[in-house]
């Protein structure tokens, strides 16, 4: 055999590999800056966070709960986690979930207090949690497209070869809790 022939076989699938090996990578470090922005989105709400309690505080003096358990929210969506860990970046999607589904809550008792709808920094704060609910669904959706980019070129074949050699992980969408089985919130309830 040739030592041009030799050295084809051998560079070509070595090339082949490695080019394989770097698409996994980008794709990989891709999701995880994808999830930065993610938390950077959620770091802006949970600065926000404060102020609209606070704020509420001072009328809704009957849902201490309510605001008690926002608070204790925030600090679990704020606690550390590691990115390359998929059951840690899950749970840490998870608690940004039920943070913003007791937000959801948390404005529609707020509803029900007119002295506190009246105020005019509750409403601009309300209107900027808005603003903040709307960043974080685009990094949800520009998180979960590079996830699945980065799922495919794991679980597909050669790549998963590549990826189980590169420690490669597939990472979690961030989906949306099922709320088929949930009825309307009913601001009653936790005026009683």
């Amino acid at each position: 055999m040739e030592l041009g022939t030799l050295l084809l076989i051998i560079v070509v699938p070595g090339v082949i590999l490695y080019i394989w090996y770097a698409k996994l990578i980008s794709r990989r470090n891709a999701a995880r800056e994808a999830l930065s922005s993610i938390d950077v989105q959620l770091k802006k709400r949970h600065d926000l966070l404060p102020n609209i309690l606070k704020l509420a505080g001072r009328f809704m003096t009957h849902e201490k709960d309510l605001l008690e358990g926002l608070t204790a929210l925030r600090a679990r969506v704020d606690a550390g986690y590691d990115p390359s860990d998929p059951a840690a970046v899950q749970a840490h999607l998870t608690a940004g979930q039920e943070l913003q589904s007791g937000m959801a809550r948390f404005f529609a008792v707020a509803e029900n207090y007119p002295e506190l709808r009246s105020a005019e920094t509750i409403t601009k704060a309300q209107d900027t949690f808005t603003e903040a609910e709307a960043h974080i669904s685009a990094a949800r959706r520009f998180y979960n497209a590079a996830v699945t980019d980065l799922n495919n070129a794991v679980e597909i074949f050669p790549g998963s070869m590549i990826a189980g050699w590169a420690k490669v992980k597939p990472m979690p969408f961030w989906e949306m809790e099922d709320t088929s089985h949930r009825a309307a919130v009913n601001v009653d309830d936790y005026l009683k």
